[in-house]
């Protein structure tokens, strides 16, 4: 409930004090930091100013504060302050205050305004009189730095020499409640409340009027006491040497916390007292706290004697003022009246004294004094190493908000070359601090300028530096903007190194892609590379290499085997390469092949088990067999034949029936392993066959002719016997003159019968060579031995029967045997017309219809067969 009644209080201040000021049309209040002058009367606003935008402070004097005094004295405190804000006004130093509106008064207030105020120095050593409840969180543990104590008493003194020399003025009331410390962290000096100006300022020695202290006057109406010159009170005079004395208890206060030598108690006649207790017996003891090097000239500041005491020059080029860090300081608020030159040394040498500072000091005191180079492009490679050293220091809010802004306009600078450079260096800490916004409105397009500028040195620098912050690059920046340019500059660049470090930034880049954007993205554009430099072939083998082996990604077998493996084979015998080079090239292309051996024998293994599980029982019997019964003979393979055979496509060319017989499944098995299903198959396939080949041989019964009652006389064959008769010719041994030609009943699907089985029909392979039967054969009944003709199954591979005569030699006739698609294979012989034997004779001259040979067991022989005499042969051939 305290925090909400202390805002409800903090707004209606705000609302009943300001509004009616003149002061608040121009400026916008935004909070409330601080309190300064006599009594901590005057309120620090944090204020920016409406037309502008620019930070301000707005002082604010509620009159109201002053009701608890008469009316005399109320008017008496209110001159002084509008004295003191209208002195104020009048000067212009850079220790001294700034007022950039002067005081405006209303009937609640007095309000003026001023530079950015952090707070009075006051407040810093402990005093929270209208202070903001609670306390800003800035002030909360704030410590002044060794370097901001001495840097701030520095200024004041050059603030005082300002005053004494140049102004001929006395402050007569400097203490930590007349001194404002601005937003950088500079001491200003304020409160010019009981200031006076000399009564002859063009004498070389002037002279100050006394100030009258009256008993009754309220604090306010009088200077600090306990920061007050001896001599003002006990002589009744003051000089320069007067402010000097207060100075003095000034640096003895700050190093004290906030405690002065002796307490006065807004009294006089306690002053006095104390003046000669403690300052005329002043005792080393009292001056502990001090730094060594300055308790003999803080001694010298506090004596009684003002002549002892040194001037404002003099005190500003005391030793222990003399520290690098103040001089730094001291280096960096006079740059302006430098030229670019005398600069440059400075900023050189500031990282290192940099590293030396506090972060406080460093943001809020060094870097504005920076930030001011950025309007000289030429001075701005020069600043920036400091600034971005400031950065690290600085957390990711104080960058944004101090830094950042400042930034961006020089992000967008390419000239001088050397900004680029340095940015370059420092990516990782801007992608680091840097919002995403940012990162992708200014960052990004930065670094895609260095891709793209001339500078050698730049495009190197920044392909080194890409995969360190690539992880901080969100993907669609990574995939549109950054990967298209680098991958431009590797193919257009004229300079080897920068084409090399293009491919090590992509391999490098590897890991933060996916799979399928390196395979669309990065892999074809490295054939595009006409380069062949040894360096920038193992460029090219290093990224293959780390696409292949990554877990992350991984090279498909089709891409390696149509892509990478035929591109990489022809950079094997590129003449630059050493051994350990080649060696690379052929390891890689190695692991491509074995995998691409075996991802693809996986494959094809799976499919040919699927094949396998899907196909029908064995063949029972082989197709390719076109003559029944022939056994053909094969001939060796040749050297040929065997590299043919080895490459697997001897499915497309035509294969013995024999060795096509002769492959068990037992030697099918020697070329591929089979699961145990598959030899349970071929054990029950086996087991078939040899039950068929052992059953007999089934018989076909044929029915028997039936005689007719009458049968009518066949005229045209008696004719045909009677002339046989009286031409006597006997018929040839062997067989029929027309059975080497097909359609005479000769079947190619059965085995040819021997010459004694057409003994039954009437013909004798003893008759004469082209003779037919007798005139008592031909008499004889057609069908007087039709069991002779009865028919039974041959198998399909039985062997022709021997001959026991000579038979006709008939291997002219074997060219007229028709050549069918699905024959026997090359090499393999043709059974001759011999062996597929005569078409059997009937009693009548005719000849019988294809039908299974007749079993002869005694077949019988008259007369030797006469050979065909050559003329025969051409009279029968034609």
């Amino acid at each position: 409930m305290d925090v909400f009644n202390r805002l409800r209080s903090t707004v209606s201040n705000l609302s009943t004090v300001l509004p009616g000021n003149p002061v608040t049309r121009e400026y916008e209040i935004i909070k409330h930091v601080g309190s300064a002058g006599p009594g901590l009367l005057w309120k620090i606003f944090q204020a920016t100013k409406r037309s502008t935008k620019e930070e301000a402070a707005v002082f604010v004097l509620e009159k109201k504060q002053l009701d608890r005094y008469s009316k005399r004295d109320r008017e008496h405190v209110m001159e002084l302050l509008k004295q003191g804000v209208a002195q104020l006004t009048r000067l212009r130093h850079p220790s001294i205050l700034t007022v950039q509106h002067p005081m405006e008064e209303s009937r609640e207030s007095l309000a003026f305004a001023t530079e950015p105020a952090f707070c009075s120095l006051a407040n810093i050593l402990g005093e929270t009189e209208n202070m903001p409840v609670p306390p800003p969180p800035e002030l909360k543990d704030y410590q002044l730095f060794d370097v901001e104590i001495k840097y701030g008493f520095l200024q004041v003194s050059e603030g005082l020499a300002f005053l004494h020399n140049d102004v001929k003025r006395l402050h007569r009331n400097l203490c930590p409640q007349s001194i404002v410390v601005n937003k950088k962290g500079a001491w200003k000096i304020a409160g010019f409340d009981f200031s006076i100006g000399a009564n002859n300022p063009q004498d070389p020695q002037p002279s100050y009027r006394s100030l009258n202290l009256e008993p009754d006057l309220p604090p306010l109406a009088q200077p600090n006491l306990n920061y007050l010159a001896p001599e003002c009170v006990l002589a009744d005079s003051n000089d320069t040497a007067s402010d000097m004395f207060s100075l003095g208890i000034l640096v003895y206060a700050v190093y004290n916390k906030g405690s002065t030598l002796y307490d006065a108690n807004s009294s006089v006649a306690s002053l006095k007292q104390c003046i000669n207790k403690h300052l005329k017996h002043l005792s080393s003891g009292r001056l502990n706290a001090l730094p060594e090097d300055a308790k003999e000239h803080v001694r010298m500041l506090l004596s009684v004697t003002p002549d002892i005491r040194p001037d404002a020059h003099q005190f500003s080029k005391l030793k222990f003022l003399e520290d690098v860090g103040v001089k730094t300081l001291q280096y960096l608020d006079s740059l302006y009246q430098w030229d670019n030159l005398q600069k440059s040394h400075v900023y050189k040498g500031l990282p290192q004294v940099l590293a030396q500072m506090p972060k406080r000091v460093a943001l809020h005191r060094v870097l504005p004094c920076l930030v001011k180079e950025y309007a000289n492009a030429d001075m701005v490679p020069f600043v920036l190493p400091s600034v971005l050293l400031i950065a690290e220091q600085a957390t990711k809010e104080e960058f944004c908000s101090v830094i950042l802004p400042d930034l961006v306009p020089i992000f967008r600078l390419r000239e001088p070359v050397q900004i680029l450079l340095i940015f370059m260096q420092k990516m990782e800490l801007l992608l680091t601090k840097c919002p995403p916004d940012d990162i992708k409105n200014h960052v990004l397009p930065m670094i895609y300028g260095a891709l793209e500028s001339d500078a050698q040195q730049i495009q190197e620098l920044c392909l080194n530096i890409i995969p360190d912050f690539a992880h901080l690059v969100d993907y669609p920046s990574m995939k549109n903007a950054l990967l298209p340019r680098i991958k431009r500059l590797c193919l257009q660049t004229s300079f080897l190194s920068v084409r090399v470090n293009c491919l090590v930034c992509l391999g490098k880049l590897l890991e933060h892609l996916d799979k399928w954007l390196v395979l669309d993205e990065i892999l074809p554009v490295l054939p595009e590379i006409r380069s062949k430099e040894p360096a920038v072939l193992m460029g090219i083998l290093g990224i293959y290499k780390l696409a292949m082996s990554h877990k992350k990604l991984g090279l498909t077998k089709d891409v390696m085997a149509c892509k990478v493996i035929p591109f990489l084979m022809p950079l094997t015998i590129e003449n630059g390469l050493t051994l350990n080079q080649f060696q690379a090239i052929m390891g890689v292309v190695k692991e491509m092949i074995a995998a691409v051996e075996t991802e693809h024998r996986a494959k094809l293994e799976q499919l040919n088990s699927i094949k396998q599980e899907q196909s029908a029982a064995m063949e029972m019997t082989n197709p390719n067999e076109i003559v029944p019964g022939l056994t053909l003979s094969t001939k060796a393979n040749s050297t040929t034949s065997n590299v043919y055979d080895d490459l697997g496509i001897s499915n497309f060319s035509a294969q013995s029936p024999n060795a096509s017989a002769s492959k068990s499944p037992t030697h099918k098995l020697k070329q591929q392993s089979l699961s145990m299903e598959e030899k349970q198959r071929l054990a029950r396939e086996q087991e078939f066959q040899q039950r068929i080949q052992t059953q007999p041989s089934l018989i076909p019964a044929k029915p028997a002719p039936t005689q007719p009652a009458h049968k009518p006389k066949d005229l045209t064959s008696t004719l045909i016997n009677s002339n046989l008769a009286s031409l006597n010719i006997r018929s040839p041994t062997g067989s029929n003159p027309f059975s080497g030609s097909p359609g005479f009943g000769t079947s190619p699907n059965y085995a040819s019968s021997p010459a004694g089985d057409f003994s039954s029909a009437g013909m004798s392979p003893a008759m004469p060579q082209w003779g037919f039967q007798g005139a008592q054969q031909a008499a004889a009944p057609p069908m007087a031995t039709p069991a002779r003709f009865a028919m039974t199954p041959q198998p399909l591979n039985r062997q022709p029967q021997p001959q026991q005569q000579q038979q006709m030699n008939t291997s002219a006739f074997d060219n007229l045997l028709p050549r069918l698609g699905s024959g026997p294979p090359m090499g393999a012989p043709r059974p001759t017309l011999s062996q597929m034997g005569p078409p059997a004779i009937n009693n009548f001259g005719n000849f019988v219809s294809a039908q299974p040979p007749v079993q002869n067991s005694t077949p019988s022989f008259t007369t030797p067969a006469k050979p065909l005499s050559k003329s025969e042969m051409d009279d029968f051939l034609s």
